[in-house]
C-alpha cells in the first residue's frame, strides 16, 4: 500500500503519521503542490492523508497553485479512496463537498478535549471507549456537515470536530498526529495567532508541557489511521 501526504507548508510536517506508516510498514510520499510540486499519481496512489496549513478558507482565494490541488482532491474523490483531511485538509474537503467553511466563533489552539457525538452511529467511534478524549487544536475557521456525512466529534468551542462521509472521506479538525516538535514549529511560525484574549487559546509553555497528551493522540491517530487504511471493512 502506498499512501500518499499532500503537505501544504513546510512547519505543518505529517509529524505521527510518519510513525504509524514505518511501523505498519505502509509505503509513503509527500508531495507540496502548494509549493510548485505536482499532484501525485492517482494510479500509484492507494490512500490520501491532506494536512493543515495557515489558509483562511473563509475568506476568497484566488491561488492557482490551490486550484491545482482542488483539481486533484476532485479527482481522487472521484476514485472512491480513502482519504483523510486533517483541519485546513479537513475543510478543503468539506468544501469540496458542498459544505460551508466559515469563521468560527473563537479561535481554538491548544489542547482542549473532544466529545463524541452520543446521536452518531459509526464503527469508527467504536474504537474509542472513553467518550471524552484529548486533541490539539490551531484553527480559526470551522466547517459545516456536507450532505450524508456522519458528524463524530465535537468540542465546547467547536460544534463540528469531525466527519466521515460515505466511509470514504475522514475529516478532522484537530490534531492527533502532532509531536512536540510539531508544536513548537507551529508557535515558531505563527505565533501573532496567539495575539489578544482569547478564552480557547492556550499559553504556549502549557502546549508541551505534558507528554501524556502526545502518547495518547498517538495512540488515537493510529487507531484511526488502522481503520481507514488497514483494516478489512
Amino acid at each position: 500500500m502506498k499512501i500518499q501526504i499532500i503537505q501544504h507548508v513546510d512547519f505543518e510536517g505529517p509529524g505521527a503519521v510518519l510513525d504509524w506508516a514505518r511501523e505498519r510498514e505502509v509505503s509513503v510520499g509527500i508531495s507540496r503542490i502548494l509549493l510548485g510540486e505536482p499532484p501525485p499519481s492517482l494510479q500509484e496512489t492507494d490512500g490520501l492523508v491532506v494536512m493543515g496549513g495557515p489558509i483562511n478558507l473563509s475568506s476568497p482565494q484566488k491561488d492557482p497553485l490551490l486550484e491545482k490541488e482542488k483539481t486533484f482532491l476532485k479527482e481522487f474523490l472521484s476514485s472512491g479512496k480513502k482519504i483523510l483531511g486533517i483541519c485546513l485538509g479537513a475543510q478543503l474537503l468539506a468544501q469540496l463537498l458542498g459544505a460551508r467553511v466559515f469563521r468560527n466563533s473563537e479561535k481554538e489552539i491548544g489542547w482542549f478535549p473532544i466529545q463524541k457525538n452520543a446521536f452518531a452511529k459509526h464503527p469508527l467511534l467504536d474504537l474509542y471507549a472513553e467518550n471524552t478524549l484529548p486533541a490539539f487544536h490551531w484553527h480559526g475557521d470551522t466547517f459545516s456537515l456536507p450532505e450524508g456525512g456522519v458528524p463524530l466529534f465535537s468540542s465546547e468551542a467547536t460544534r463540528l470536530q469531525a466527519f466521515v462521509w460515505n466511509n470514504q472521506v475522514f475529516a478532522l479538525q484537530f490534531h492527533w498526529e502532532v509531536k512536540p516538535e510539531n508544536v513548537r514549529m507551529l508557535l515558531e511560525n505563527t505565533a501573532d495567532d496567539l495575539a489578544g484574549e482569547h478564552p480557547f487559546v492556550q499559553a504556549p509553555q502549557i502546549m508541551t508541557a505534558d507528554d501524556s497528551l502526545f502518547s495518547d493522540s498517538q495512540k488515537n491517530l493510529y487507531r484511526l489511521l488502522d481503520f481507514i487504511f488497514t483494516e478489512e471493512k
